[in-house]
């Protein structure tokens, strides 16, 4: 009879602390928690130093801001682990050929913070000859297919990355279809590819 008892306390308990739990939850999702581009970039300004923002644009539909290519994982990391941020969802990153006029290329990332509902749009750039980008796949791990994507269609290769190769196209397909130079092959083991 002990025993029912005591398993009968610990059901109690743990039926309380869940509703409590769950009820806490409810009240935190529901109120107002997003935080502005504005706060957000203020954050990273007051824990990284302005100097590692290039370029903010407030005013385009998605807000974003640019940083140095060379600290982006760092910055990911302090977007994710910072208390009032929390983005633990990269749910998109693109990678974009501005073409050999502008002789660059960019990283975007879309970043969500599911508990927090906010968003976040951090972009980097860097030169077409030399398109190279740490990887942000410890940070978030779905980063290590977006950034095989990019690497397969765009050419960007993203430095230490755990296993860069192409995701889409076959191993030995030569270059990348999504740069704005990129001549599309007649035939690739004798099928013929341009219709």
């Amino acid at each position: 009879m002990k025993y029912k008892v005591s398993q009968f306390k610990i059901f109690i308990q743990l039926f309380l602390i869940n509703n409590f739990t769950i009820l806490y939850l409810a009240a935190y999702f529901l109120s107002n928690h997003a935080m502005t581009f504005s706060e957000i970039k203020q954050i990273l300004i007051d824990e990284l130093g302005e100097d590692v923002v290039l370029k903010s644009d407030d005013t385009a539909m998605q807000p974003n801001l640019t940083v140095k290519s060379d600290e982006i994982a760092f910055v990911c990391a302090l977007l994710k682990n910072h208390n009032r941020l929390y983005f633990d969802f990269l749910a998109c990153l693109t990678g974009i050929d501005n073409g050999p006029e502008a002789d660059t290329m960019e990283v975007v990332y879309h970043l969500n913070s599911i508990p927090y509902q906010h968003q976040f749009v951090l972009k980097t750039s860097v030169p077409r000859n030399n398109p190279t980008v740490p990887t942000v796949s410890s940070v978030w791990r779905t980063a290590d297919w977006h950034e095989r994507e990019a690497y397969d269609l765009v050419g960007i290769v993203f430095e230490s990355h755990p296993d860069l190769r192409r995701i889409l196209l076959p191993t030995d397909w030569i270059g990348h279809p999504l740069q704005k130079d990129y001549q599309e092959p007649d035939t690739y083991h004798g099928i013929v590819v341009k219709y």
